[in-house]
């Protein structure tokens, strides 16, 4: 990692996680696999924190280290990659169990559970669902119908949600985002 620190994949140990190397990572890593408009890439920093947003206005009554739960879902894949939901079940246990162990890792470095509550778990994967939905429809070249289709129809939208309107930003600006979510939750 650009921090010194040596991440084993197969045993990772807290010690070795930090922030800005997730961020950073993050925010250089793209949803879509880079097959979205504008200049930038829709980066995972970014998904990261519109799903936290999402969650926020479909769970307002979260807690702080719930909200950081649902901010790190993707956090292995500052190191992993994002892959397509399909190709992760073609790779099958092992790379569920490579993804699980970071997770847990990143979890327990921040003084998280080192395992999602099942409802954490679930709701995050609604807002994330909600999130997908808006990047495939402002970004990705997806229809409504479709993207209804693939990821479900999440309208009415959260009343926080309607006016969102998706601009990929460049990789500081996101690492920056994700960065400063990550200070307000942790304050």
């Amino acid at each position: 990692m650009l921090s010194g620190r040596r991440l084993d994949l197969l045993d990772p140990s807290p010690l070795d996680v930090e922030i800005e190397d997730i961020a950073h990572g993050l925010a250089r890593v793209a949803r879509w696999n880079g097959q979205t408009s504008g200049e930038a890439i829709f980066s995972v920093a970014q998904h990261s924190v519109l799903v936290c947003d999402i969650f926020a206005a479909q769970e307002p009554e979260a807690d702080a280290a719930t909200r950081m739960m649902v901010l790190l879902h993707d956090a292995p894949e500052y190191v992993i990659g994002d892959m397509i939901s399909p190709f992760k079940a073609v790779i099958g246990e092992n790379y569920k169990a490579i993804e699980a162990g970071l997770l847990s890792a990143v979890h327990r470095r921040f003084g998280l559970p080192p395992l999602t509550p099942a409802l954490v778990k679930a709701a995050t994967k609604k807002a994330d669902k909600v999130a997908a939905f808006l990047e495939a429809t402002q970004l990705a070249g997806f229809g409504i119908e479709e993207s209804c289709r693939i990821f479900g129809d999440p309208r009415p939208l959260p009343a926080a949600m309607r006016e969102t309107h998706l601009t990929p930003l460049p990789a500081t600006e996101a690492k920056q985002l994700f960065l400063q979510r990550f200070a307000a939750l942790s304050s």
